[in-house]
């Protein structure tokens, strides 16, 4: 696990030739947290491969194991889950420690929320500055009952239910954490467990549910969906193959968007629709993706991605489409200070309160290095310089892997190095982003300043 005393910073320039090659992306990493915790709730063992192993996903696993689940690493991302059915989990002997995972610490809520035990949770710095009021309120509406720091803040304790109620709920705003927390307690309930959402957020929590034997309906509503889950089912183990991470993909894909000449194959991404804003967005700035070998695993939707250099232009990208690549704007916002033209991206609120203020961190991240760059209410606005942008300048990542990964990105297609405070956090979501980097460079093109 990464220690948090001694930063780790890293520049990254300009190649002498394209990217080229093929790579594999890290496991998805929000299917890595979803797969562990429905294993070990699960009767039977699953067998879990192509699982994201970075830290995040790690402090899942160690807090399944303090739960009295069986988690087996078989290597090479090969792992197996002896579940303790619904409801079954046991109360832990120490403190859960989630690290830098805001899901990881989520999804727990909701988890330990339908379970007569008692816990305490806490997290890295950056964690234990994120709010969780927006899910243990709605949890405690079914009995639970939560104490944090002010704020709503971790460290958090939490006295599970015995008999929890079932919940009917509203997002107030697009969250597929909060989503998922209550559809997780209401495993343990009685009755039908209903969420409601205005805004279509990622639906891996959904899938996997059916994947492992429960009952879920979903009825679009406009933009959103209503979702109802019928408590106190049989969770049956089943294989899960985890698809690479269309977040950790999108930075090797700009990448070599950007580099000119570049030509690069990303194997086995996951495509699922609420999760592929991004790939849908480059494709309106005229990047060259192609979907090649389509599939479907696990109940997700795959490909292979061929991504060749482009020249992009700048579009607007709609408030809408933010559910769908929240995490992604920040790398978005570096492709968008290579294109041609003005690019609005409207509607990042819950920006806000990833890892970072991410709003406020990718406009530092493209201003420090050349880009003229606004925020205007919820909206980023980013002047294209139609080519390599200008570089050059020290990057504060505020303990945020994507800022990390995103800064230097923009090093290998700017005039200028860009140099990065700690790259260390990058562990929590891509291992060997920077091996894989080089590799595709041909070139140690990321390197220690």
């Amino acid at each position: 696990m990464h220690d948090a005393d001694t930063p780790r910073p890293l520049a990254a320039k300009a190649p002498a030739r394209p990217l080229s090659g093929e790579a594999l992306v890290p496991g998805d990493k929000s299917i890595s947290h979803r797969a562990l915790m429905f294993g070990a709730l699960a009767v039977g063992t699953t067998d879990i491969t192509g699982l994201l192993e970075g830290e995040d996903v790690l402090r899942t696993a160690a807090a399944m194991r303090a739960l009295g689940a069986e988690v087996a690493d078989l290597g090479g991302g090969h792992w197996r889950v002896a579940g303790r059915g619904i409801g079954g989990l046991v109360e832990p002997a120490d403190v859960l420690d989630m690290g830098n995972s805001g899901t990881a610490a989520r999804l727990l809520c909701g988890l330990l929320a339908g379970h007569a035990l008692f816990a305490v949770m806490t997290g890295d710095a950056s964690l234990r500055k994120r709010p969780m009021k927006r899910v243990t309120d709605p949890l405690s509406a079914t009995g639970a009952r939560f104490a944090t720091r002010a704020g709503g803040r971790l460290p958090l304790a939490v006295e599970g239910a015995a008999d929890p109620l079932p919940l009917d709920y509203t997002l107030p705003v697009a969250s597929a954490q909060v989503k998922s927390a209550c559809l997780l307690a209401g495993l343990s309930a009685r009755g039908i467990t209903r969420v409601v959402e205005h805004e279509a957020t990622r639906d891996h929590t959904e899938n996997m549910l059916r994947h492992f034997g429960a009952t879920v309906r979903v009825a679009v509503e406009g933009h959103g969906r209503v979702i109802e889950l019928d408590g106190q089912p049989e969770l049956v183990a089943a294989p899960v193959v985890v698809p690479g991470d269309p977040s950790s993909a999108a930075f090797p894909a700009v990448a070599a968007l950007l580099v000119p000449g570049s030509e690069v194959l990303l194997r086995g991404v996951g495509l699922n629709p609420l999760r592929a804003g991004l790939f849908a967005t480059l494709a309106e700035m005229g990047a060259d993706i192609t979907r090649l070998n389509p599939r479907t695993e696990g109940g997700e939707p795959v490909a292979d991605l061929l991504v060749k250099a482009s020249a992009l232009r700048a579009v607007d990208v709609p408030p809408e489409r933010a559910p769908a690549m929240i995490d992604e704007y920040p790398i978005l916002a570096v492709a968008a200070a290579a294109a041609r033209g003005t690019t609005r991206m409207r509607g990042l609120k819950e920006l806000r309160v990833k890892e970072s203020d991410r709003l406020s961190a990718t406009a530092e991240l493209l201003a420090a290095n050349g880009v003229a760059v606004t925020v205007e209410g919820d909206d980023m606005i980013v002047q294209g310089a139609g080519g390599p942008p200008a570089g050059g300048g020290d990057v504060v990542t505020h303990m945020d892997h994507r800022i990390a990964m995103s800064a230097l990105v923009l090093g290998l297609a700017s005039r200028a190095p860009v140099r990065v405070d700690d790259a260390a956090f990058i562990e929590t979501s891509f291992p060997g982003f920077a091996a894989l980097m080089n590799r595709l460079c041909g070139e140690a093109a990321l390197a220690a300043p």
